[in-house]
């Protein structure tokens, strides 16, 4: 499987390796009450976030290539509530499938430490890691091989982004991503390819199919 995402750098090295992807959305439910005059009476779902927050981050492996990300946060209506309700977006990565399901099982165990929060967790895994089986890395050799006929020099390279690769990836299928265009500035107002490499990817690809 040849996937014609973009490469890795501007170099155009491809990509043998990408990350597992989990989306979660972390729902806080607490209990309202006015910040002065009966704050004892509310439950903060804010402060209970926070602890969450704070479980999330010792999730954290790099070693692993683990990442738990909590990137968009919401909560309250008023400085003066004592908010009711948070909310949570989390992004998880993960190099290797058989950290998935700890993972996944960590995430959705949470329970509250505040007395009287509720905690609802919602999502997954949902795509799992490319990793850089033999299967991959024959592919690779392969192609580094033509690519050298064809007078320059195919490097290989880890992303934590995913793609299909990762699908046909964890099927068994031996699969070669970021063959496409060469460029830089994906998913900005500057993205831009090489107009001068597209004859060349074009000719790696052609080999490819005719040899595999």
């Amino acid at each position: 499987m040849l996937v014609l995402e973009p490469p890795y750098g501007i170099d155009g090295r491809a990509k043998t390796r990408r990350k597992g992807i989990g989306e979660l959305v972390l729902e806080i439910h607490g209990r309202a009450a006015h910040a002065g005059i009966n704050p004892e009476e509310g439950v903060n779902a804010a402060h209970e976030l926070a602890f969450q927050m704070a479980r999330l981050i010792k999730m954290n492996d790099p070693r692993r290539g683990i990442t738990v990300q909590v990137n968009v946060i919401s909560s309250g209506t008023g400085a003066n509530v004592v908010p009711d309700f948070a909310r949570a977006e989390v992004d998880v990565r993960f190099a290797h499938a058989a950290d998935a399901k700890a993972l996944e099982k960590k995430l959705l165990s949470l329970r509250p430490v505040i007395k009287g929060a509720r905690i609802v967790v919602r999502g997954g895994m949902n795509r799992p890691p490319l990793e850089r089986t033999f299967a991959v890395e024959a592919l690779f050799y392969h192609a580094r091989g033509i690519a050298r006929e064809l007078g320059f020099e195919l490097g290989e390279a880890s992303t934590g982004g995913g793609s299909d690769g990762s699908l046909t990836a964890a099927m068994g299928v031996p699969t070669l991503d970021g063959m496409g265009a060469v460029g830089d500035g994906a998913h900005s107002p500057r993205e831009f390819v090489f107009v001068r490499a597209l004859t060349q990817r074009a000719a790696l690809i052609a080999g490819l199919l005719a040899t595999l």
